[in-house]
C-alpha cells in the first residue's frame, strides 16, 4: 500500500470506526449517491484530507477529477461551506 493511500485511509477510517478500502473509497468519491446519503468516509475525504493528498489519491486510484469535483460540490452544498475540491 502506498504512503498516499495509507494516509488517506487512516484519515477517513479512524474517526468513524469504519473500514473502507481504497477501492471502495474511490468509488464513493465518484458517486453522487455518496453525497445524497452523506457518506461519512467520502465527506471525511473531502473535508479532512489535505487538497494535495486528495489530488494524489485521485490520480493514484484513477478517479475522474471531474466526477470527484461534482461529488465534492454536492457535499459542499449540503454542508453549507466550501470544500477545497468543490467547484
Amino acid at each position: 500500500m502506498s504512503t498516499v493511500i495509507s494516509q488517506v485511509l487512516t484519515t477517513v477510517n479512524a474517526p468513524y470506526s469504519v473500514k473502507v478500502s481504497a477501492h471502495e473509497l474511490a468509488a464513493k468519491l465518484q458517486d453522487p449517491a455518496s453525497a445524497a446519503s452523506f457518506d461519512a468516509s467520502a465527506f471525511a475525504f473531502f473535508s479532512e484530507v489535505s487538497p494535495k493528498l486528495q489530488t494524489e489519491f485521485l490520480d493514484e486510484m484513477g478517479v475522474s477529477r471531474a466526477d470527484a469535483v461534482a461529488v465534492a460540490t454536492l457535499f459542499s452544498d449540503a454542508a453549507g461551506y466550501k470544500l477545497p475540491l468543490a467547484a
